[in-house]
């Protein structure tokens, strides 16, 4: 019925809908930033002076009986030695944009709920051979790497990967497989599935129904009258009959990420063979960016040994950047942190993200000098690199993608052999 990570993998057939949600993410990441308050009591919230509410409470406080939304003064009094901490927002959205270009890197459906919460589409067959199984524990992986963790859900449908994703909190992966949805919602609750309030469950009490099997088999006319068009929804949704689709952003939104990958013939394993991947795939990225009139501000490094292990990195950069001599560089210094030479590599990708929301406007004449720095070499050469690259990609566009090539891409073209 439910299955963890460390089990053996049964086929799965049908849709496979993941819920990632983030650890106790706001005070996950102050204990990140702050290593001398892991394993200790950490509250995210306004302090009891100030009429203030716990926003997020880490593990070592709940034990104390702390929760998110409780009033300050009354976790004061359950937990008087913790550490608070006024939240930081803007640290918050870094850490969570990275985390959601992890799940973009595995597949484009994806629906971001909130700043730790997300829905995902691992249907094999749709954009994957792989199990979806071990697409969640790549995920999982590439989360802990960044120095906080989550809980994964994946299911037939939202609802049932939502509650699967709460039952092993922190770091679980629960999985439910297609037709077993039923049986496992049918012993809990009617609390635990989203939507259902105090009110609401009192309200079913109050009709003999507490838990969700009981809820599946209610009548459905009987519930439209007690609660309106909401009534069949709450017993479809009860007996995991929900039929869900994951929405992806808007097409009229920014990206979340302009990636570029490929997947070789033959495995490579050189540190030449990589250094030529990598500069070619970041020069397709880069062409994607300026097509796009977009610069992004994190590099994101993918490497897939097999068809079951993966890697994925990420690197804040300096500035925003279109530049693939720029993220090119810092691609190049995620790989010699965490490839080492002889480790054969079957796909390599090369992202970016982080954008700020706005389109710059897209300049492809080499000569235009407007706007050209003047008093620094520095940039002076970074304005004429970026010139050279509008020009390149303009030659590319018009003649065609192999029409102009750096040496490295002749040997890519060759399996940088």
């Amino acid at each position: 019925m439910a299955q963890d990570s460390g089990e053996e993998l049964r086929p799965w057939e049908g849709p496979a809908i993941g819920l990632l949600d983030l650890d106790a993410f706001f005070a996950s990441v102050e204990q990140l930033d702050h290593p001398e308050w892991r394993g200790k009591p950490v509250i995210v919230g306004g302090r009891s002076d100030h009429r203030g509410v716990v926003s997020t409470a880490s593990y070592e406080a709940r034990r104390f009986g702390v929760h998110s939304a409780m009033p300050s003064y009354q976790a004061e009094r359950l937990c008087p030695q913790a550490i608070w901490v006024t939240p930081h927002f803007q640290r918050y959205r870094e850490l969570s944009r990275q985390v959601m270009a992890l799940i973009e890197a595995e597949t484009p459906l994806m629906e971001q709920m909130s700043i730790d919460e997300a829905f995902f589409d691992v249907t094999p067959g749709r954009y994957s051979k792989e199990h979806p199984l071990l697409i969640c524990r790549r995920i999982q992986e590439g989360v802990s790497q960044l120095g906080v963790t989550c809980s994964i859900g994946i299911a037939q449908n939202k609802t049932v990967a939502k509650i699967a994703s709460e039952l092993r909190k922190p770091r679980g992966l629960c999985a439910v497989w297609p037709g077993d949805g039923a049986a496992f919602l049918a012993p809990l609750p009617v609390k635990a599935m989203s939507g259902v309030g105090p009110a609401t469950t009192k309200k079913l009490a109050s009709m003999g129904i507490r838990t969700l099997g009981e809820l599946a088999t209610a009548d459905p006319e009987r519930m439209r009258r007690a609660f309106g068009v909401m009534g069949p929804s709450l017993v479809m949704r009860a007996g995991a009959r929900e039929s869900s689709r994951v929405r992806s952003v808007a097409t009229n939104s920014l990206p979340k990420q302009v990636s570029s990958e490929r997947t070789f013939p033959h495995d490579l394993t050189t540190t030449d063979q990589l250094t030529a991947a990598v500069q070619h795939i970041s020069q397709i990225t880069g062409t994607r960016l300026r097509a796009k009139g977009l610069k992004g501000s994190v590099v994101t490094l993918k490497l897939k040994y097999d068809y079951a292990h993966a890697h994925t990195v990420q690197r804040q950069l300096k500035a925003p950047t279109d530049d693939e001599a720029v993220f090119g560089r810092a691609a190049l210094g995620l790989l010699h942190e965490v490839w080492q030479e002889g480790t054969p590599v079957r796909l390599l990708g090369v992202g970016v993200s982080g954008f700020d929301g706005r389109r710059k406007p897209v300049q492809l004449s080499l000569f235009d000098e407007a706007g050209k720095p003047q008093d620094a070499r520095e940039e002076e050469a970074a304005a004429n690199h970026e010139r050279l690259a509008r020009l390149a990609d303009s030659i590319r566009s018009k003649y065609g993608s192999k029409a102009l090539s750096l040496g490295s891409d002749l040997r890519y073209d060759d399996n940088l052999k």
